[in-house]
């Protein structure tokens, strides 16, 4: 008998990617805000849902009596909304997304970010420590990261009311293969004139995010755990502390950096998890692979 998996925000940059690869092993009921305009895959059902409904929400999940419910489905950032729409749409729906899961005694995967560590304040702060682990101090600034927080608690609500694993991702900026958004920044950075940049140069890979995800499906560790995802190395091509140090003026004083690699670290996700990333924006940024496409 095959599984049923539950994806929210399934038409969404990095939904379409996982929708796309989970279909070929489980049977995907892939939760939007819209339907796809054409035949969607074998295996995959789409459903039209707004994740701010409880009841709506309960019904989609406990109908299909998932194993596990990825949450992807959150309002990305604020850039075209007002920070309390961000807010109350992310942690409302988290919060009904997570609370069906429980409920249908199913595990979780779902999306928070690197953001809660602070990376978006006008004026980004060092942190305590290098590199940055998930025992970190979080630092929200605005409506978006602080949904991610509530999201987070939520998550641990869920898990001790209902004993499933749940596992909250700490996502860095996401690139996707041919199309990274990361190479003009790159290319217009120098040493003499850099800046404070909030991730210090952060990015991951959505296929690294997807094998994570699956990591996760296939771990299912016990309770609630915080991972951060992230991509093995900065996108400059620089040293990493160099970096740092040239953009902020100094280097907190526990660090351990070493050549260009992350500044945050994926160790416990590979302890738990076995999880590292493979894909380098050396490889990806010109790499020709089409994303996947449900309604073209």
């Amino acid at each position: 008998m095959t599984t049923t998996v539950v994806v929210t925000g399934a038409l969404g940059g990095a939904g379409r990617w996982l929708v796309d690869r989970l279909k070929t092993e489980y049977e995907v009921v892939a939760l939007d805000r819209q339907l796809p305009a054409v035949d969607t895959p074998e295996g995959v059902n789409f459903q039209k849902i707004d994740l701010t409904r409880q009841g709506t929400v309960w019904e989609a999940v406990l109908d299909v009596d998932p194993s596990t419910v990825v949450h992807l489905g959150n309002i990305p950032n604020e850039e075209h909304h007002a920070g309390g729409e961000v807010y109350e749409n992310n942690a409302v729906s988290t919060f009904h997304v997570l609370e069906a899961a429980g409920r249908a005694g199913a595990d979780i995967v779902w999306a928070s970010s690197e953001t809660v560590y602070g990376t978006h304040w006008p004026e980004p702060m060092l942190p305590e420590y290098l590199p940055v682990d998930e025992a970190h101090p979080v630092a929200p600034w605005n409506a978006y990261e602080t949904s991610k927080l509530a999201g987070e608690a939520a998550a641990q609500r869920v898990s001790n009311a209902f004993d499933v694993s749940v596992t909250s991702m700490r996502l860095s900026w996401i690139q996707y293969p041919g199309r990274y958004q990361i190479t003009p920044i790159r290319e217009s950075f120098d040493f003499e004139s850099a800046g404070r940049f909030g991730n210090f140069w952060s990015y991951v890979d959505i296929r690294d995010v997807v094998s994570f995800v699956e990591a996760a499906i296939d771990a299912a560790p016990e309770g609630h755990e915080v991972y951060n995802v992230f991509g093995p190395d900065n996108f400059l091509g620089v040293d990493t502390a160099d970096a740092i140090e040239a953009g902020y003026g100094s280097l907190p004083d526990q660090c351990s950096l070493e050549g260009d690699e992350s500044a945050f670290t994926n160790a416990k996700a590979a302890a738990m998890l076995d999880w590292e990333p493979h894909h380098s924006w050396r490889g990806a940024t010109d790499e020709e692979l089409s994303a996947p496409s449900f309604d073209d």
